[in-house]
């Protein structure tokens, strides 16, 4: 004989187990729904993806040092051609 106590608390695991299961999959449904709605806002304001900046920041940061070193060659040239020539007989 089946005890009934036994059969009811097993039901019941039975549906929690199914209820647990349901609510993971409707949670799993509304991240998606979300993460959608935000990247679509993001895009709609024209925000910068992380990857794309980081790029972007390095180029400029590789530009930026090219620009000092051209500026320091410039300043090194003009003090050259400052300095007074010695002409020699």
């Amino acid at each position: 004989m089946v005890d009934p106590r036994s059969k009811f608390f097993n039901n019941i695991a039975e549906l929690l187990s199914n209820t647990a299961g349901a609510a993971s999959g409707v949670k799993k449904e509304i991240d998606v729904i979300v993460k959608s709605q935000v990247e679509k806002l993001l895009n709609d304001f024209e925000v910068v993806q992380r990857d794309e900046f980081d790029a972007m920041k390095e180029m400029l940061i590789k530009e930026r040092e090219k620009n000092d070193e051209l500026e320091e060659k410039i300043n090194s040239l003009e003090k050259l051609i400052k300095k007074p020539k010695k002409i020699t007989k």
